[in-house]
Order: C-alpha cells, then structure tokens, then sequence
C-alpha cells in the first residue's frame, strides 16, 4: 500500500466511508483494485473474486481479516504483508497496532484502520437494529 501515493489512500479512505463519489473516482482513475477493495470491505463478495482474479489476493485477504477473518489475517503475516495485518488489527479495535502505524510515521494508514473500524461499527449497528433493515 505505500506505492499509492497519499491523495489516493484519502481518496480510497474516503470510498471505505461510503462516498460513492470517491470510489467512481478511483475507478475511472486508474486504481480499480482499491475500488474493489472498498467494495469488498463493504462485504460484496464479487469484489473479492474480481481482486482474487486480477492478482491481487493480499487485498482480499486484508477485506476477510478486517472482519475477524483469523485465517486470512494469518495469510497477511506468513505472506509478508505485515502493514495490511497491522492496518486489519487496527480494524479490529487493536489499539496497539494504531499505535504501532503511528509510531512509523505511517499515520494515513491509522486514519484508514479508524476509518474501516468506523464503517464496521456503522454497519454492525445497522444489523442489530431492525429499524434500519431493509426488507
């Protein structure tokens, strides 16, 4: 993730908080795999298999751990993609690894882990309250 350059990590932090004007913009732009991670993040599970099938299986895998997938979390570290691990914890309410992105001067993916934390927090509260289904 530290090849995209910061206005595209805002851009991609922005499409995890639900603003579909930033993700038809990272789509139209040249970074369809971070729109597909949004997507997939957002749990749509043809994200997943579009960035699985494009060669980009540490993003999926990333998607799956943020939502306590332990086995995909595991995948990130035995694979090397220790920042996307650190960015799921922190996804995951580990204040130690916000603290541990913090400390590596790597605050933009602090702010991108609160903001996924965010949005799970958001749609799990949808789940439970059955006010807000759909139906």
């Amino acid at each position: 993730m530290t090849e995209y350059p910061a206005k595209i990590l805002i851009a991609f932090g922005e499409a995890v908080s639900e603003k579909p004007k930033f993700l038809y913009w990272l789509m139209r732009n040249g970074y369809p795999e971070l729109a597909a991670l949004a997507n997939a993040i957002h749990t749509n599970q043809e994200a997943v298999g579009w960035l699985i099938k494009n060669r980009y299986p540490h993003f999926a895998a990333f998607a799956k751990a943020i939502w306590d997938d332990d086995n995909a979390l595991k995948w990130l570290r035995i694979n090397n993609f220790e920042l996307l691990a650190r960015i799921a914890d922190g996804a995951r309410g580990n204040t130690e690894s916000i603290q541990w992105l913090d400390n590596n001067d790597l605050q933009i993916f602090s702010l991108i882990s609160k903001k996924i934390e965010a949005y799970k927090i958001r749609k799990l509260d949808d789940l439970s309250d059955y006010h807000k289904m759909r139906f």
